[in-house]
């Protein structure tokens, strides 16, 4: 049964059928041969429960506000804002791109959103600065993957959706990380710069950096308030996940309107992105809801988990195999399919193995962020290369994203090492009783 499960996965989607077929007709095969009784009469019920999970809403209005603020100019604006505070640093425009992208993912919640944004504006002065292209470039692919760890997070709130966690947990348990992976990014850079001088630019003339820097503040204080008034709202109790991403949208609405951006050609373009990326997400998991209540209802992720644990390795054994897995995963498959598909599975292995599910999605988090610069079917390269209009060896990309995956593979050592890394807030935020 678990050798059909696995074949059935892989050989699908090696096919390139599309992500929601293969779980739908995985769950449909898997229920016609091995359930006591027919199971897609309850795919009806199954689709409107799990399409009706009021913490799902949260989705489309996170995306649509990153899509607002692409297409309304406030990304550039806070690009060029943020510009001059790295200006004197080794690198000055790649620590930028990744700044951008840490604010900017604290507004968007989505990967994908993150790096074509701060492409677009960042792309355009990589050869005008004399910068070295692959580090360039992976600093914008590496830099969007924060989109998806620092909170709001739309793949987080799939995860809490799938395991039954709080989002609320989640987002705490992703600050500290998120902002300590986004310093190792910058850290990289800097000791690569170092090492070879010339990858970092041309040298420029800065005499009048803090007037600029000044100048600039303005433009930094929109998208940080957005992050104050959806993720302040949620930990100062005044608003559920759902509720803190309405009054976000509504912020950002009011933002474009401030800025003269809201026209009709702008948000009919926002409205067909939030709506195309929305319905990819909701079919897939409608699809994953069907094979997860398949799977458990024929014994499947009891049949796994009982087998992993009767191999009788040790916790960080099993472990650092799990996190083995998921990066050679992660290289053939979309990281979404790889969150949907594995979750039911994986997830009970590991608090079986004594480890907090809190924990682990962070650490699965970084995993699929990792999936995201991993050949050949890394998403946010893909992105970076189609922003490049220019063109250029796609290899660039991918010599130029692997210093930064090392970063990804050192900030889950630290997470295993120090667990409270991402344990510490979630207990500040909202204390246990007893503990």
């Amino acid at each position: 049964m678990i050798l059909t499960a696995f074949l059935l996965l892989i050989v699908m989607l090696v096919l390139s059928l599309p992500v929601a077929a293969v779980l739908a007709l995985t769950g449909y095969i898997l229920s016609e041969n091995y359930a006591f009784f027919p199971m897609t009469g309850a795919a009806g019920e199954l689709a409107w429960n799990s399409s009706a999970d009021f913490i799902l809403i949260a989705a489309p209005m996170f995306i649509m506000m990153g899509e607002l603020m692409h297409r309304s100019g406030v990304s550039g604006r806070l690009f060029d804002a943020l510009t001059p505070w790295f200006s004197r640093l080794p690198g000055r425009l790649m620590h930028t791109n990744i700044a951008a992208s840490a604010v900017f993912a604290a507004t968007s919640g989505s990967s994908i959103a993150t790096a074509a944004t701060i492409g677009t504006v960042a792309i355009p002065n990589m050869d005008k600065g004399g910068y070295n292209r692959p580090l360039f470039l992976g600093s914008i692919a590496a830099g969007g993957t924060l989109g998806i760890l620092i909170p709001p997070s739309i793949n987080m709130i799939i995860y809490a959706v799938l395991t039954d966690t709080s989002v609320a947990d989640l987002y705490a348990a992703g600050f500290i990380p998120g902002f300590l992976l986004a310093s190792l990014f910058s850290g990289i850079v800097l000791v690569l710069v170092l090492w070879r001088p010339r990858w970092g630019g041309h040298r420029i003339r800065a005499e009048s950096l803090w007037s600029a820097r000044l100048r600039g503040l303005p433009q930094l204080l929109p998208p940080l308030a957005l992050f104050a008034i959806v993720v302040g709202s949620i930990y100062a109790g005044i608003a559920t996940p759902t509720e803190a991403a309405a009054l976000g949208l509504i912020a950002t609405v009011g933002l474009v309107a401030l800025n003269r951006k809201l026209s009709v050609p702008v948000l009919l373009a926002a409205f067909e992105g939030t709506v195309r990326t929305t319905c990819m997400i909701m079919l897939i998991v409608i699809a994953a809801f069907f094979l997860n209540f398949v799977m458990v209802s024929i014994g499947l992720v009891e049949a796994i988990t009982d087998a992993v644990l009767a191999l009788g390795w040790p916790p960080l054994g099993m472990l650092v195999a799990i996190i083995c897995f998921y990066l050679l995963l992660g290289c053939f498959m979309e990281t979404l399919s790889m969150m949907i598909a594995t979750t039911p599975i994986i997830v009970p292995v590991v608090v079986g193995l004594g480890y907090s599910p809190v924990w682990w999605g962070v650490v699965f988090v970084i995993l699929i962020e990792a999936a995201l610069i991993t050949p050949p079917v890394g998403m946010n390269l893909y992105v970076v290369q189609a922003v490049r209009k220019a063109g250029g060896e796609f290899t660039d990309l991918f010599k130029g994203a692997a210093p930064f995956l090392g970063a990804m593979l050192l900030m889950i050592a630290l997470l295993v090492l120090f667990p409270q890394l991402a344990l510490w807030l979630p207990t500040i935020v909202n204390p246990k009783p007893g503990g």
